[in-house]
């Protein structure tokens, strides 16, 4: 949603080899760490790791770390720039993915970067300003695409124009097309996935949305959305957007938690 300017600080599950394209760690960039974790731990029953740097603080989801809560600069807070979720995505190659990407009309925020005994990263904003990140871990990554309860589980971008940024982002992780739809409030919503695995999806800002920059929202997995939504609500939250049913048959809520950073929420059917 922003520029961050702060890397993932742990490993993510480990197997053979990295992965193309596949959502590996998840930060949260705040002011407020501790009071993100509160909210978070409330919603989504998150555990916490401690981190050997000073500031960092992991969050878990199934005993496992998935992401973390990282300080939000005092020069982006000054920009007015809100609390906001940074993805990380797997390439086997950070160096040559971001000399690809920048070669389709992206830009480097921050990196390339190596961070000691984790891997290696470059934080990225696409040609429609999104931003994001690329990785390469040293340990591997998860095989599976498949998010337990707790994790993020689809990954949606809000953009400028979702035919472009759909084109970019399947040239730069190989996704493939996972269907689509016409909405008639939205329009055209694409759909991407990863080995036969639906993992999110585009769809273009309206003009009614007028403010809102270019963004990645991830959308968390739980089994109860009604029960999450009123959790979100009880911890100083708020649900801007359903709980709704999606086609598929899924159900999904769009929220600002209590720190004011934009989450959802995915129930499958």
């Amino acid at each position: 949603m922003t520029t961050p300017t702060t890397t993932p600080q742990a490993a993510t599950p480990t197997s053979a080899a990295p992965r193309r394209g596949q959502f590996v760690w998840h930060d949260y960039m705040s002011p407020d760490a501790g009071k993100a974790h509160a909210f978070y731990q409330a919603v989504f029953g998150w555990g916490s790791e401690e981190w050997k740097d000073a500031g960092y603080r992991m969050w878990t989801a199934s005993g496992a770390p998935r992401g973390g809560y990282a300080l939000l600069p005092a020069e982006l807070q000054s920009e007015g720039i809100p609390p906001h979720w940074l993805s990380y995505i797997s390439v086997p190659d950070v160096d040559a993915s971001a000399a690809e990407a920048t070669a389709m009309g992206a830009t480097i925020v921050a990196g390339p970067e190596e961070v000691p005994d984790v891997g290696r990263l470059t934080v990225l904003a696409d040609p429609q300003g999104a931003v994001f990140s690329i990785f390469t871990s040293t340990a591997g990554e998860a095989t599976d695409d498949r998010a337990p309860v707790g994790d993020m589980s689809w990954h949606e971008l809000w953009t400028t124009d979702n035919a472009a940024a759909y084109d970019f982002y399947t040239k730069l992780f190989g996704w493939e097309s996972a269907g689509e739809f016409s909405d008639p409030q939205i329009g055209v919503y694409r759909m991407f996935g990863r080995n036969g695995v639906p993992l999110g999806g585009m769809a273009t800002i309206l003009p009614q949305m007028e403010g809102m920059p270019p963004n990645w929202l991830p959308y968390v997995r739980v089994t109860d959305l009604e029960a999450a939504v009123e959790r979100v609500k009880a911890n100083g939250g708020q649900v801007i957007a359903g709980p709704m049913e999606v086609p598929g048959g899924d159900r999904v809520a769009q929220c600002i938690d209590a720190l004011g950073g934009a989450f959802a929420m995915h129930q499958a059917a």
